[in-house]
């Protein structure tokens, strides 16, 4: 291992990559260390395919953790507007982050995307769905996609490693960073652990890009070294799934449905997000056994069903200000009531006050996709301000999705999105720590493969300009 690397990236996720990608790309010479607790792409294995339920994986779960972070076990669904992934355009301008989205969409395509883009063409009938949404008092986000599919996004992103090493990019799997090395206000560099032993590594530029698994470190570190940061959006949530043949004109048009509205009576935001038509309903476990439901779709493999999530976003600040806590608490009383195990109920059973029943599922017309899911009652844990956000949405894409509100529509719980901590920036993602950088949704700007890449790829760019500075 290299023990004097001028930039050390902790977190192999989309922003980390894309950031020791483009300094190659631009011909950077300086040495760069990626430090990731989790694996190789080639060596992440989910058991779950053969065992049919989730075994808990120690030190960590395969499919949020290891190079790629959990991209390589998405849907890899990269979201081509600068309307959707997060803030990012909020901090550097739209135009910009737009232009890098075209940038870093031509680089996903040479390591072998998909060239087909979802959700372009059938104009009238966007209109139609559009109509319909200003109806129910929604907002239809236009958003050209471009799929990976999950198969196919774990072979893109084992070219995008095997490149980075044939770059003289060294990556370093197995440790995770523990804490930094501050003198005052620089960062000098990092401590980190595989467990057995603990090694400090100095450079001249360290980047934090953890991604969502990672938020609730961050935000501990923040705290910690007065690392400028502001308590930013948790989302809480549900991932519902209904038969496809629902779904059927909104996945053939615009195969992922972004829609946003402000249901009474608190007027929150209320999406939906991560759209999977002939997807599968998966289960990610965090740390502390926390287990939290997911969506994925493959290119090849489909379901009879389409899962989406709809997330509730939730601020706090005075005098509560941890977010992420608060969602985290929200998770394991869910987990806890289904014994460990994700809970499954019926929209209509919510509807009538009772908890759904495992031969009630096999009934219906619509069957689970994650074997394992816990027949219950999410509401006995869901907060009723959430809960109640979740229902009247529900009821409003039912004017847009006839059939979407039906009996048998199922709902898995918790789906949470850790979004919380927002590190203080200015546009060239300085931190007031000299030397250290924030990047990815662990910082809070940004959600998603496509806006994280694109934080990486304008991260390189500004490392490179002041190489160039120093040798002029």
């Amino acid at each position: 291992m290299n023990t004097n690397p001028n930039i050390i990236i902790i977190g192999a996720g989309p922003a980390g990559i894309f950031t020791a990608l483009e300094l190659r790309r631009l011909g950077s010479r300086q040495r760069i260390l990626i430090v990731e607790k989790g694996a190789a792409i080639e060596d992440r294995r989910c058991p779950k395919d053969k065992t049919r339920q989730c075994v808990n994986c120690k030190p960590y779960c395969h499919i949020t953790t290891g190079f790629s972070g959990a991209g390589a076990f998405s849907d890899g669904k990269l979201s081509l507007s600068c309307e959707v992934g997060g803030d990012l355009p909020n901090l550097v301008g739209a135009d910009k982050v737009q232009e890098t989205i075209g940038y870093t969409d031509q680089i996903y395509l040479s390591y072998g995307a998909d060239a087909h883009v979802e959700g372009l063409g059938n104009d009238e009938e966007v209109k139609e769905i559009r109509r319909r949404a200003i109806q129910a008092g929604l907002k239809l986000v236009d958003c050209p996609i471009r799929h990976l599919g999950t198969e196919r996004a774990q072979d893109i992103y084992y070219a995008i490693e095997q490149d980075l090493l044939r770059k003289d990019v060294e990556l370093l799997f197995g440790y995770e960073c523990t804490d930094l090395l501050l003198s005052g206000s620089l960062c000098r560099g990092v401590v980190i652990t595989n467990g057995r032993e603990t090694r400090e590594l100095t450079a001249d530029q360290v980047i934090i890009a953890t991604g969502r698994r990672g938020a609730d470190w961050l935000e501990s570190l923040c705290a910690e070294h007065s690392i400028a940061h502001q308590p930013g959006t948790v989302d809480i949530g549900v991932r519902v799934e209904v038969r496809s043949e629902i779904m059927e004109t909104v996945n053939r048009v615009l195969y992922e449905s972004k829609l946003v509205g402000y249901p009474r009576p608190f007027k929150n935001k209320v999406r939906t997000f991560c759209q999977n038509p002939g997807g599968f309903v998966s289960q990610e476990n965090y740390d502390n056994n926390l287990a939290v439901v997911n969506g994925h779709s493959y290119k090849d493999l489909k379901s009879a069903n389409t899962n989406l999530s709809i997330l509730c976003s939730h601020n706090f600040s005075v005098p509560f200000n941890q977010p992420i806590a608060y969602a985290q608490k929200v998770g394991e009383l869910t987990n806890m009531l289904g014994a460990g195990h994700i809970l499954v109920q019926r929209f209509g059973d919510i509807l009538d006050g009772k908890r759904t029943w495992p031969k009630e599922l096999s009934h219906s017309n619509l069957r689970p996709t994650l074997p394992d899911a816990e027949a219950g009652d999410i509401t006995a844990a869901m907060p009723y301000r959430a809960m109640t956000n979740i229902i009247n949405f529900i009821q409003a894409m039912d004017q847009v999705v006839p059939g979407f509100a039906s009996y048998e529509t199922l709902l898995y719980s918790p789906e949470l999105k850790f979004y919380s901590n927002r590190v203080k920036m200015d546009e060239h993602f300085t931190t007031n720590i000299q030397g250290l950088h924030c990047l990815g949704d662990s910082s809070g700007w940004t959600r998603g493969l496509m806006m994280a890449s694109v934080m990486g790829v304008l991260m390189a760019r500004e490392l490179y300009a002041a190489e160039q500075g120093q040798q002029s």
